[in-house]
């Protein structure tokens, strides 16, 4: 599993959409906007005519990255809940060694020497953490490389997994504390957006994205894939609060 930078500690409405309502032992909680779908092209990223667009975007760095040596792959789950868009995160367990332990983070990991390449990484690690066997063919692509601090080489895999209220999750209590998903709609809401500076030697070096709203705040690095993410899927829609020099 691959953590975001910082410790994500924040806690915001808790709440199990209808389909679950009754079932207390969920293994997801869901946060849901109360916007419409008419005109709003936040609902509609999923669809067919998006994913080819998408598809489109993605097909050169998929053929360049797919195959190159990086540390870790990470999956970035699309799915929908009650037909609304959203992605899927992950709480590491609180009673992993190490200082992500309780991190907010997308499924992932380091890659393995028997991994075929980079999808196959982020495929496996999703399976591994989560239970979920997510098809190759529900990947759109691979996004360019991202260097985080330490100088990890991250390669996010977007995948559509589909309506969560169809994915039978099993999480892996050893890695996995929560599971939880946060609306595209809601993402894209200024309201639930915020930012962090960071300088080095005294100077402003960059800008982190904050996402708010949902039962944990995503921030470090997981808030910086979902910033990317989201200027793929709904670029018009999306005003990124990621600045300052990136690594390719």
């Amino acid at each position: 599993m691959l953590p975001a930078l910082c410790r994500a500690h924040q806690r915001l409405k808790p709440a199990l959409p209808r389909w679950c309502a009754s079932a207390a032992s969920s293994p997801v909680t869901t946060e849901r906007t109360e916007g419409t779908r008419h005109g709003d092209p936040t609902w509609s990223c999923l669809s067919p005519e998006n994913e080819r667009r998408c598809r489109g975007v993605l097909e050169a760095p998929t053929n360049r990255y797919r195959a190159s040596k990086a540390t870790a792959a990470v999956l970035v789950p699309l799915c929908t809940v009650a037909g609304e868009p959203a992605f899927l995160y992950t709480l590491r367990s609180t009673e992993l060694r190490g200082k992500h332990k309780g991190d907010v983070s997308f499924p992932g990991g380091k890659c393995d020497p028997s991994d075929r390449d980079l999808v196959h990484t982020a495929l496996r690690e999703a399976h591994e953490e989560l239970g979920v066997q997510v098809k190759e063919a529900t990947v759109w692509g691979v996004m360019k490389p991202f260097t985080a601090l330490g100088g990890m080489v991250v390669v996010p895999v977007v995948a559509n997994i589909g309506p969560l209220e169809s994915l039978s999750l099993t999480p892996n209590s050893n890695e996995v504390e929560d599971v939880f998903t946060l609306s595209i709609p809601q993402l894209c809401s200024e309201r639930n957006q915020g930012y962090t500076h960071f300088r080095m030697q005294g100077r402003y070096a960059y800008t982190v994205p904050v996402f708010f709203g949902g039962t944990h705040k995503v921030w470090g690095l997981t808030a910086v894939l979902t910033d990317l993410a989201l200027k793929l899927l709904v670029p018009n829609a999306y005003r990124s609060r990621l600045s300052g020099p990136q690594k390719p």
